[in-house]
């Protein structure tokens, strides 16, 4: 067993030993150790490990994108006509080309620079041109509204904002403009609007194919710098120099990207994330899958959520995004005509590809989707026979989950299911924890529980953030020193967690954890062992299960049932699915169809498709309150 595989880790006080087997008796754990952290800078690592080893191996393929789409000199482009495709060689000169571009633009050491995009080449490359200049790449949700997007922006003062023009609904030039005039009025480099008192520069990628259409969207905002004229490719320039001090001089714990997460205040935080934090947690990620150069990952997630990329790229494996945003159809070509052998998404994600290739294959159509072997499902726990069908329909044999939160890198894996990992662990699991990490799990007075028992995670290690920016306050409230090891501090994730003897973890994540668990009369019972049994059915396509409160037991189970197109399941039916497969106790006194009864017609998701519990928990109440849904039981 290699170093990035999991071997337990604990004091002799917290495991018993019976022969040649050993169990953990309290919830502490902490990974290995072999493998030494990388206290390189990502741009050290890139130059002296990947340039190194794999110059002209595929990196980066964007199928919506044209070939030379940001200019330039001529391209190799793989040989690929339709779209962009390049090499790591490649992918660094156009790196090394931005670099000089933001130096030449005035951006310097410490400047936040945001980024409003969806997946695309010039995100990618701004990942790693602004880690060489020591610029701090913000990350932001393509969800935003305009008051989430200028409070972010205030907040960590960004300075410059690097943004499409639209995404789907949202026209992200149109909306600032009309909100504040003086981006209109004011010279690229200089804006001068108090409602956005830092910013200076608004550098606009054009996801518009069509010249004329481009420009009515942009002509009247004078304050706007088009991307392809901020690239300088000539190499002879003071800017390169002043980039190979920049890179001389910078330190691996040094702030290189800010992510926002709203925690268990509700309020965004923004957490300060370094070069150690995010190279090494892609690293220990992309070990978990086995990852090489020979691989390629379709990666569907937005690229808020970092280190998809760093998991595939620090093991020189190619990166594919098939669309700006999630599109089912582009996914499956994809990966048939990429020959992918890597999947990142969430649960969400994973249905939809099904559906389309169940469509496909339906209409007589024949995909070879043999490539695939790996790939994360992160964001919520994936139901059983989900991951069944990921198995036998998409030959994902080697699906890993993976538990982390944005103040451990995001994805900031701190437990992931390897390979060898039996089913049942990959989908009521999170795995065990990571390389470098420590864990545990305690009461609300601090202390361990025991093994078996819930309490809050938390974790300590490498991937733990610098701090919130510019909040100190918050900071100490969710990380605080050992009491007998200060020099170790404590992330206090806000999310309840389960050890098991073994050391997997079972975890609700969200700033409303401890509704997640459901008490029925004193009895622990968890959401996703119930939608397990749920999406069994074949008339279930998606299912959620909540706490309602109850008169006699505190909380009874409330299901939210999507249906699978053409079938009809009845709200008894889905009492009786669960009883039938579970302790009877675990069966919903409420019911509810998504679209019926004056409800939504989609379960309420995050930007990255995670159902969001405390939302379906609010309509619960309210609908229980008009006995709306109810199947008895209690």
């Amino acid at each position: 067993m290699n170093s990035l595989q999991f071997r337990q880790s604990v004091s002799a006080s917290t495991r018993r030993c019976t022969g040649q087997y050993c169990s953990l008796t309290s919830s502490s754990v902490q990974g290995p150790t072999e493998r030494s952290l990388d206290l390189r800078t990502l741009t050290s690592f890139f130059r002296e490990e990947i340039l190194r080893k794999y110059a002209h191996r595929p990196a980066l393929i964007c199928r919506q994108e044209r070939p030379r789409a940001h200019g330039g000199p001529p391209s190799r482009n793989l040989g690929v006509l339709n779209h962009l495709a390049w090499d790591f060689d490649e992918f660094d000169k156009h790196i090394r080309a931005l670099a000089r571009g933001l130096v030449g633009m005035g951006v310097r050491k410490g400047d936040r620079v945001a980024v409003l995009m969806g997946n695309n080449s010039s995100y990618a490359s701004l990942q790693w041109a602004c880690a060489s200049i020591g610029a701090i790449l913000v990350t932001l949700n393509p969800a935003y509204r305009l008051n989430e997007l200028v409070e972010t922006l205030n907040l960590v003062g960004v300075t410059h904002l690097f943004t499409v023009p639209r995404i789907r609904t949202s026209n992200y030039i149109r909306m600032l403009s009309d909100a504040f005039p003086e981006l209109c009025n004011s010279s690229p480099g200089n804006i001068q609007e108090p409602a956005l008192p830092s910013l200076k520069n608004l550098v606009v990628v054009s996801n518009i194919h069509d010249t004329a259409e481009w420009n009515r969207e942009t002509c009247d905002v004078k304050s706007i710098t088009d991307w392809r004229e901020t690239l300088i490719w000539r190499e002879d320039v003071w800017e390169q120099r002043h980039i190979e001090e920049s890179v001389q001089s910078q330190r691996s714990d040094e702030v290189i990207n800010l992510q926002f997460t709203s925690g268990t205040t509700g309020a965004p935080k923004a957490v300060s994330l370094t070069h150690t934090n995010l190279l090494n947690n892609g690293i220990s990620i992309g070990g978990c899958m086995r990852l090489g150069p020979d691989d390629v990952l379709c990666n569907v997630p937005p690229l808020f959520h970092f280190l998809g990329n760093l998991a595939a790229w620090s093991h020189g494996s190619c990166v594919v995004y098939p669309s700006e945003i999630y599109d089912p159809k582009a996914i499956v070509d994809s990966v048939v005509q990429e020959r992918c052998t890597a999947l990142h998404g969430v649960p969400t994600h994973f249905l939809g590809v099904l559906t389309e290739v169940r469509k496909r294959q339906d209409a007589g159509e024949k995909l070879d989707l043999s490539s695939l072997r790996t790939g994360i499902a992160a964001g919520s726990p994936i139901p059983i026979d989900l991951m069944r069908q990921l198995i036998e329909k998409l030959n994902l044999v080697d699906l890993s989950i993976a538990y982390g939160m944005s103040e451990f890198s995001i994805f900031p894996v701190s437990f992931q299911t390897t390979l060898t990992d039996p089913i049942i662990k990959r989908v009521e699991t999170v795995g065990r924890v990571q390389p470098h990490v420590m864990a545990k799990i305690i009461d609300q007075d601090g202390h361990l529980v025991p093994v078996g028992k819930p309490g809050e995670l938390c974790i300590a290690g490498y991937l733990v953030q610098k701090g919130y920016w510019e909040d100190e306050e918050q900071t100490q409230k969710v990380m605080r020193a050992d009491p007998n090891d200060p020099s170790i501090v404590w992330m206090h994730t806000g999310d309840e967690g389960i050890m098991d003897e073994e050391g997997y973890l079972k975890t609700t994540q969200g700033m409303n954890y401890l509704q997640d668990i459901i008490i029925r009369g004193g009895e622990n019972l968890f959401p996703v062992q119930i939608e397990n049994a749920l999406t069994a059915h074949p008339s279930i396509r998606e299912a959620a299960a909540v706490s309602v409160h109850d008169t006699k037991y505190g909380e009874v189970v409330g299901a939210w049932i999507v249906r699978e197109p053409g079938t009809k399941i009845s709200r008894e039916d889905v009492r009786r699915t669960v009883a039938e497969n579970m302790n009877p106790q675990n069966a919903p006194a409420w019911v509810w169809f998504v679209g019926e009864d004056g409800t939504a017609g989609e379960l309420p998701k995050t930007a990255s498709g995670k159902v969001m519990k405390h939302v379906l928990r609010k309509w619960s109440a309210e609908l229980a309150q008009n006995a709306i849904g109810s199947v008895g039981g209690t």
